[in-house]
């Protein structure tokens, strides 16, 4: 009798063990997908301005440092240039301004600092912070021509001088995001992934599944 007990009371443990690990895959997969679907979006785009797959401006410049720089064009080194529109008095560049200069180290790219406002916010941001070789050109006119209104704002610039990508970026996802949306071919990354919401919409509704 007792052995008949202790077997049902295995049996059920198994049972109960069993169902657990088909619950726990069920929470596994819908966490995929929750996953997949709250992916971070990109840096927000702004409707103004030159857009993605426009020629970028022209502007011959000269940076703190007294190098001359070139914006648009063909890069003579070949590689995309990165255009971080800042101020000295904005708290996010503050923060931003070292995930920049990592980033431009790891990705191997052209990064610019343009911004704009009084001589003695420069001196003092200038003071306290180590550009690392980064150009930090002081110019209202370059963001007046990209007509950016907000800061911190990317522009991502093609070696032939074509605008791949641009946008508001308060993080290093966002600046990422301009470089992820480069590769794809992609305005951004909110394109990006409403691209491939469509995609297998688009071919359940082919001819060939009706």
């Amino acid at each position: 009798m007792m052995s008949n007990v202790l077997l049902a009371s295995s049996l059920l443990q198994w049972a109960l063990i069993g169902a657990f690990g088909i619950v726990l895959l069920g929470l596994v997969r819908q966490v995929g997908l929750l996953h997949e679907r709250s992916a971070p979006l990109g840096a927000m785009v702004a409707d103004h301005g030159p857009g993605v797959g426009d020629k970028a401006p022209n502007f011959s410049i000269i940076d703190v440092k007294g190098n001359r720089l070139q914006i648009g064009g063909a890069n003579k080194a070949d590689a995309e240039t990165l255009l971080m529109f800042t101020s000295p008095t904005c708290p996010v560049c503050d923060k931003l301004l070292p995930i920049i200069k990592s980033l431009a180290r790891a990705e191997k790219i052209d990064v610019m600092l343009v911004s704009d406002g009084a001589e003695e916010d420069h001196k003092a941001f200038l003071s306290k912070h180590k550009l690392d070789g980064l150009p930090y050109v002081i110019s209202s006119e370059i963001g007046m021509r990209f007509q950016i209104g907000k800061v911190p704002y990317g522009v991502l610039i093609s070696e032939d001088g074509v605008i791949k990508a641009k946008g508001l970026c308060n993080t290093r996802e966002h600046i990422e995001s301009l470089l992820e949306a480069s590769r794809t071919g992609h305005a951004s990354l909110q394109q990006y992934m409403a691209d491939r919401t469509q995609t297998p919409a688009s071919a359940s509704a082919s001819p060939l599944n009706a």
